[in-house]
């Protein structure tokens, strides 16, 4: 139960102390069972990840959560909005904590004068020194062996206003929003660590600001409690950047945590969300209008694993929250953390011949019996179709994808490996320059590195917007085109896809260009 903190009347300090460790510590607590999210690298020293679920079982009397830096106000007047609009959904989640059993500590950085007098903070003060794995630090600085650089440049101190807020320390207590239990803790220090261990908690949740500076660095917080041999988890939704669009990578705000979010998923802790503890949906800020991207990887012969990701986290990660599936090293039909597609709002496709287990293809059959917007590229004409009709029990084969999701037609591809180089010629449809996703696109016919496919006759759903031709061989071929699938799934499609097609210009621009027509968005970017 929440109620207003009071002040130490007459009441001793242990006294209270005793209280609130019974009010705290409920007899039939029920289990906080939650999913969490957490990244492993595909393969050794691999910059790609496999994302992956987990469901997490705690106890709620060996649970805290620590409230970071949730301050009444912020130097940048941007991040004081977000911290407010935060807080609403922040509390909803500790009140569900607190009446299950958990430990709330509130964590207000040099704020603490206005709490000196109240049971919440003796209650961390009253903690004993316990035995430590390693010092205490009164701040964990960037650890490089461990983590190595931070994803974005905060140098600046990341205030996303414009003109720039001016630096200081306005904060003088924590945000009214976020009420104070009576068996709640307040501190600033390592006291939280100590009074975790006075109670034999094991299990952290870590929400509040800012995660590439307080959430990671301060002494109750994650590099800290990781350093420690505590299970912590980041709330990722429940938390923000300071971080300035304006500044490297130069992506949406937004984006920027998500980067910063996936370093600590990588390097330090999993992350679950606050709908995962509470119900109901996940907290988005009501300026994060990106829609979710997810890429599903699976081809070795033209290397998509690297250009594909490089290529949306330079075009399309400040519109676009993005999310990456690769076929797993050892065993290519296996797709760890594929069930993001059923989130997804645009899937981009770059597989080859694959066989997956019935229920990851099933994931893929019911996105598209949704009519949800499919982008394929290069051999996604085949991605579910083996050479032989042979399957293994357990897994599942799609043959007619490409006729009945892409409204293709391949029957192989013609021989690049002549003496004269370039082979493959392509250009705009003269009727479909002006269509959406040839704008900026260059009209005129040049070479690509492709081998162009077999791919005629197309179904009729389609509409050609480039073809393609083998020099001094006729007739062309379609080499991008629209769909519209039987489920009504938005669909582009293109042969082009080789290393090389990615660095063209007008590849890019064309890609780029596909995905928000298929996903029915605009490019918050001036055009590259």
């Amino acid at each position: 139960m929440a109620v207003q903190i009071g002040r130490l009347g007459d009441l001793s300090v242990l006294a209270v102390i005793g209280v609130l460790f019974a009010i705290a510590l409920p007899v039939d607590a029920e289990t906080l069972e939650f999913e969490s999210r957490q990244r492993r690298p595909v393969k050794e020293q691999s910059l790609r990840d496999h994302v992956t679920a987990q469901t997490m079982r705690w106890q709620p009397e060996q649970t805290a959560v620590v409230v970071c830096d949730m301050w009444d106000q912020h130097w940048c007047q941007g991040a004081t909005r977000r911290v407010a609009e935060m807080a609403p959904r922040m509390n909803e989640v500790l009140k569900s904590v607190r009446d299950a059993g958990g430990l709330i500590i509130h964590c207000p950085s040099s704020c603490l004068d206005d709490y000196r007098d109240t049971p919440q903070r003796q209650l961390a003060i009253q903690a004993p020194k316990s035995e430590v794995k390693r010092p205490l630090e009164a701040w964990c600085h960037l650890d490089f062996g461990r983590e190595g650089s931070l994803p974005i440049d905060d140098s600046d101190g990341g205030c996303d206003c414009l003109p720039a807020c001016p630096h200081g320390a306005p904060w003088t207590r924590q945000i009214d929003t976020l009420e104070i239990g009576a068996g709640d803790a307040i501190t600033d220090s390592d006291e939280a660590y100590h009074l975790m261990k006075q109670r034999g908690i094991t299990n952290v949740l870590v929400m509040g600001v800012h995660t590439n500076m307080c959430v990671l660095g301060r002494p109750f917080s994650i590099r800290q409690l990781i350093y420690q041999g505590m299970n912590v988890v980041l709330v990722r939704d429940l938390t923000d950047t300071m971080y300035n669009p304006r500044m490297h990578p130069f992506v949406n705000h937004h984006t920027g945590t998500d980067l910063v979010v996936e370093h600590i998923e990588r390097h330090w802790c999993p992350t679950t969300t606050s709908d995962q503890l509470i119900g109901g949906e996940e907290f988005r800020f009501q300026s994060d209008h990106r829609k979710q991207l997810v890429a599903v990887i699976g081809e070795q012969e033209y290397h998509t694993n690297r250009t594909l990701p490089d290529f949306c986290r330079r075009m399309l990660a400040s519109d676009f929250r993005l999310r990456f599936v690769y076929a797993d090293e050892s065993d290519g039909n296996h797709f760890p953390g594929i069930e993001a597609v059923a989130d997804a709002d645009v899937l981009l496709l770059s597989v080859r011949r694959r066989l997956l287990k019935q229920p990851q293809l099933a994931v893929i059959r019911q996105y598209v019996s949704d009519g949800k917007p499919v982008v394929a590229v290069r051999t996604s004409s085949h991605a579910f179709s083996p050479r032989s009709g042979t399957v293994e029990e357990g897994r599942d084969m799609w043959p007619e994808f490409d006729a009945m999701v892409l409204g293709g037609n391949y029957q192989g591809h013609h021989n690049n490996k002549l003496p004269s180089d370039p082979l493959t010629f392509v250009h705009a449809d003269a009727d479909q320059r002006t269509h959406p996703i040839m704008k900026a696109v260059r009209p005129d016919e040049f070479p690509v590195a492709s081998w162009l496919y077999k791919v005629s006759p197309l179904a009729p759903s389609t509409l050609p917007l480039v073809w393609g031709r083998v020099k001094g061989r006729e007739p062309r071929e379609p080499v991008a085109w629209t769909n519209e699938a039987e489920s009504g799934s938005r669909v582009f499609y293109t042969s082009m896809g080789h290393p090389e097609d990615f660095r063209l210009p007008a590849f890019q621009r064309m890609l780029t260009n596909a995905v928000h027509w298929a996903a029915e968005t605009q490019e918050s970017k001036a055009i590259r």
